[in-house]
Formats: C-alpha cells, sequence, structure tokens
C-alpha cells in the first residue's frame, strides 16, 4: 500500500491541519475529513494536482447536532479519496463543488431537499428527487423527521395526495 501511503503524505504535507485525520482503510480506499473552513481547498488541491477527477457521488449524513457529507472522489487508476466535512444543523451551510464536478449538481440539489442543507453557489434548478409540492422545511433523511409530520402539515390540509 506504498500508493496509498504516498497520497497520504502528500496530502498532509499539503494541508498538516489534516494530519492524524487521514486513514487508508484499504487498497485504493483513502477517507480524510477537513473541516468545512477548509474544504474547498482540499477538494480543489485533489481535484486538480492531485487529479482526482471524477465525483462517484456524495453521502449525506444525520449525525445528531450535525450534518456531514463525504465527497466520494476517483481517478482514473482507480484509487478512491472519501474526503468528508461537517456543519452544525443549526446552520446548514456548504459550498457547491460544480465548479470542480459539473456532474455535483445533482448530489448537491439532492442534500437540499433530504437534509436540508443550503449549498452556496448551487447553481438555480428544478429541486431533486423530491416532487415540486413537497412542504419547505420538511427533511426526510433528518433523524428527527417523521412520516407523521408531513401527514399531518399536508395531508390534512389535502395538499399531497398518497399515491
Amino acid at each position: 500500500m506504498a500508493h496509498e501511503e504516498a497520497i497520504v503524505r502528500e496530502l498532509a504535507g499539503k494541508f498538516p491541519f489534516l494530519e492524524g485525520k487521514i486513514t487508508v482503510k484499504r487498497e485504493r480506499r483513502i477517507f480524510a475529513e477537513a473541516s468545512a473552513d477548509r474544504f474547498m481547498e482540499v477538494i480543489t488541491y485533489l481535484a486538480g494536482p492531485m487529479v482526482f477527477t471524477h465525483l462517484c457521488t456524495m453521502t449525506g449524513l444525520d449525525e445528531g447536532d450535525n450534518l456531514a457529507f463525504v465527497y466520494h472522489l476517483a481517478r482514473m487508476d482507480g484509487t478512491m479519496v472519501n474526503l468528508k466535512t461537517t456543519v452544525p444543523k443549526s446552520n446548514p451551510v456548504i459550498k457547491t463543488v460544480t465548479h470542480l464536478f459539473p456532474g455535483g449538481v445533482l448530489y448537491e440539489r439532492e442534500v437540499v431537499d433530504v437534509l436540508g442543507v443550503r449549498v452556496e453557489g448551487l447553481p438555480p434548478g428544478k429541486r431533486y428527487p423530491l416532487p415540486d409540492n413537497w412542504p419547505a422545511g420538511q427533511y426526510p433523511l433528518r433523524k428527527d423527521w417523521k412520516p407523521e409530520m408531513l401527514d399531518a402539515a399536508q395531508f390534512a390540509k389535502g395538499e399531497m395526495k398518497n399515491g
């Protein structure tokens, strides 16, 4: 795993604040965590000089008081870096990565819809994946959300139909 260790050394050398926050889980799988205020410089370096040119997907997680986002990046040799950042649920704001990965627009729209994060710089467009008439403020992948909240808020008013 010398290849993975070289990537870890390069990242830790370029970004000393990542020291101890980068691990190799197995061959070609590296995990790193950057604070929200330093995230953009790390992902920009990964996408540029380190040639992680493909955003495979983005995972959003409700961790209680925080929302976390994992960006799964790959390069042509099959190596993946999973870069995680966390923001407080009380002020869930992240910056768009669509200038680096244009295809990330759908992943970002998804976390807006289902977790209620605000993505600064996200180009305007239709919501995804929830229907257009889904009520504002209802985020179905947050741990504190219950289907009854939707039922009470919308079904009783006849604003949404089952099926």
